[in-house]
């Protein structure tokens, strides 16, 4: 019962931790004058996935790479079917010419070379798949890539409006940044040691726990920060959450990860790249044939329902 009851109070840390650490850290930025467009691309980008990121870094090290990937994978199968499901139930979401051309082939791009890197096996022909540090290095070469593009897109797009930041004494901002880091790496140990021993009194693997359970509470950010932006029929602001949170994944998450400790690849883990890989590829196709660039009410339903047919054939067919 302990262990079922930090591994809860994990995923709570995790998102109060985000919070508080992103709300401190934009405060600080701007009593110092730092763009605000530096903040979102920055900050608060990296406080969305500082879940799936500190997730990572505790289950490198200590070694559960299972953890790890099925993380990222499962993280960004339920931003596309979960999330913007959801979303685009609440309200129909119309993309960018930008996001459709460039953000979308991207995030197909990052699926796509996560299932290149992790297949040793297949593609080298030698007896283990890793992801390694050379890996690593390269996911995060990609990474920086998409936030020059990101930046320049900020600034052509958005230089003279800038997002409400509330601005608390720095005493405050300084103890929101240590308590938020405090927390997320609490609730990231909880996490990981939870799914551990669950997986195994559960007779469980690692992987299919990770790309359940921790994968949807890791996304508790985006789903939040989601459906408010779908409330306030901000569609960007919805698709670039997805979209980005996608990308910062795989290339910066997963790299890093990989940087700091080479991980393991379990093949088993080929399907939920296909799934990844098949969502992003859908989600274009969707919006192309819509006429209009937007994901329908539609369309989200059928997100939903291919997200219960993935969660359903994980828990009956792969539990082993």
């Amino acid at each position: 019962m302990y262990t079922y009851l930090l591994f809860v109070a994990g995923f709570v840390f995790l998102v109060y931790g985000a919070n508080w650490l992103v709300d401190g850290a934009a405060s600080m930025a701007k009593r110092y004058r730092i763009s605000h467009v530096v903040i979102g691309m920055t900050i608060v980008a990296l406080g969305t996935s500082a879940p799936e990121l500190v997730v990572n870094l505790i289950a490198s090290f200590k070694g559960t790479a299972d953890v790890a990937m099925g993380n990222i994978l499962g993280s960004n199968i339920s931003n596309i079917f979960l999330i913007l499901g959801v979303s685009a139930l609440v309200f129909p979401l119309a993309f960018s010419k930008n996001t459709f051309w460039k953000d979308i082939p991207f995030a197909l791009l990052g699926a796509a070379v996560v299932g290149v890197l992790a297949n040793d096996v297949l593609f080298d022909g030698i007896s283990r798949s890793m992801i390694y540090r050379s890996d690593g290095i390269v996911l995060i070469l990609f990474f920086l890539l998409f936030m020059a593009y990101a930046f320049g897109i900020a600034r052509k797009k958005n230089g003279d409006r800038e997002t409400e930041i509330r601005e608390f004494p720095l005493y405050m901002s300084v103890i929101m940044v240590l308590a938020g880091m405090l927390a997320l790496v609490a609730g990231g140990r909880w996490i990981v040691n939870g799914a551990v021993e669950i997986a195994g009194r559960l007779g469980m693997s690692e992987a299919v726990i990770s790309l359940t359970i921790v994968a949807i509470g890791t996304s508790l950010p985006e789903l939040a920060a989601c459906l408010a932006a779908a409330l306030k029929k901000n569609a960007g602001m919805v698709i670039g959450n997805v979209l980005g949170s996608n990308i910062f994944n795989v290339f910066f998450v997963l790299g890093t990860s990989a940087v700091i400790k080479p991980l393991p690849f379990n093949k088993v883990l080929n399907f939920d790249i296909l799934v990844g890989l098949g969502a992003v590829m859908l989600l274009w196709l969707l919006v192309l044939s819509s006429g209009q660039r937007t994901l329908q009410r539609w369309h989200g339903v059928l997100f939903l329902t291919l997200y219960a047919g993935y969660l359903v054939f994980l828990f009956y067919f792969q539990s082993n």
